[in-house]
């Protein structure tokens, strides 16, 4: 399977494709791909070759995604609760990913041209130490691409993902690095897996199910969500076309709610800014010391984000080499 499909659209889908245009396109896509074991049984064949269609089926959105500008794609590829599955069922799956990975390195001059960044999502250390090489590989292969990017959820669910982070913001404070009035909504999104993604701006799930599952609870606050019945190794551009008409309907509405939390947010930082200078300063509080405590706080903050990140990068390059301990 290649990871870069090119495939030439027919005139009814181009058409649509262009009417699409005229409006608003959501930037960034997330998916939950369910339904590929029913599909698999609806066909009469084993469980992974339904999760091998299912891959397929990827690969063939993202070549949809790139001719609507939909710039970013999280697909819900393992959540750590498949892990509670048949064991030839999830070793099957941890094998299969590995497979994918190492083609994914194959066709790196293509990502390269196309400047599609990976990136895996999720508690990597859950993962077989093979399959948890590769994806380290890629993601590091591929991490200064920034014309489109590509996040895979393994190993992943959004509880797991926000335990996670609560616990780098705690040992950051212990670390004398954050003081625990630094900690806010902001910075909480800061220490997620999907750090430096903008939140989805829309959430594609088939196969009818309407929840979902555990799958970027925190980040899809103000998505617009959108269910299919259709199975996902059946998605064609059309269902894909109808999630985007549907987003456009539910723009406006979208856009303002999150303005709206955006700007709530910001003035509950400034007002623990006061708070905290009042009680440092007490009366003789002024306009001055607000402003020093706010750049103060903004440096901390950045020197913190800047450890984590060189601690991710470690960690992932470390899994790269198989150098684990």
């Amino acid at each position: 399977m290649t990871w870069i499909v090119e495939k030439k659209r027919s005139w009814a889908e181009w058409v649509a494709l262009r009417t699409l245009l005229v409006g608003p396109i959501p930037t960034h896509l997330a998916v939950i791909m369910d339904g590929n074991r029913r599909y698999a049984r609806q066909k009469h064949q084993d469980t992974l070759t339904g999760h091998t269609q299912g891959f397929h089926k990827l690969a063939e959105m993202l070549g949809w995604c790139r001719d609507l500008g939909i710039n970013q794609v999280t697909a819900y590829a393992f959540s750590i609760e498949n892990f509670k599955r048949s064991k030839q069922e999830v070793d099957g799956l941890m094998e299969l990913a590995a497979e994918k990975f190492e083609v994914l390195l194959e066709e790196q001059e293509k990502l390269d041209k196309h400047g599609v960044c990976i990136r895996v999502v999720g508690n990597l250390s859950l993962l077989p130490q093979r399959t948890r090489q590769m994806a380290a590989r890629a993601v590091i292969a591929t991490q200064q691409n920034n014309n489109c990017y590509l996040n895979l959820a393994l190993a992943y669910t959004s509880r797991q993902e926000m335990t996670q982070a609560m616990n780098e913001l705690v040992d950051g404070v212990q670390r004398g690095e954050l003081l625990a009035s630094d900690i806010s909504e902001e910075l909480m999104e800061e220490c997620l897996y999907t750090r430096g993604s903008k939140d989805p701006d829309l959430l594609l799930r088939t196969s009818g199910e309407v929840r979902l599952s555990d799958f970027l609870l925190w980040q899809s606050g103000f998505s617009c969500l959108y269910f299919t019945q259709a199975l996902w190794p059946e998605l064609t551009i059309w269902h894909l076309f109808g999630a985007v008409f549907y987003y456009q309907r539910h723009h406006h509405m979208l856009v303002a709610a999150r303005q709206l939390c955006l700007d709530q947010r910001e003035c509950v930082v400034e007002e623990q800014d006061v708070e905290c200078c009042r009680i440092k300063y007490g009366d003789k509080l002024t306009q001055e010391h607000i402003t020093e405590y706010a750049r103060g706080r903004e440096n901390r903050i950045a020197a913190f984000l800047a450890s984590l990140t060189q601690r991710r990068l470690s960690y992932l390059q470390q899994l790269a080499c198989g150098d684990e301990d």
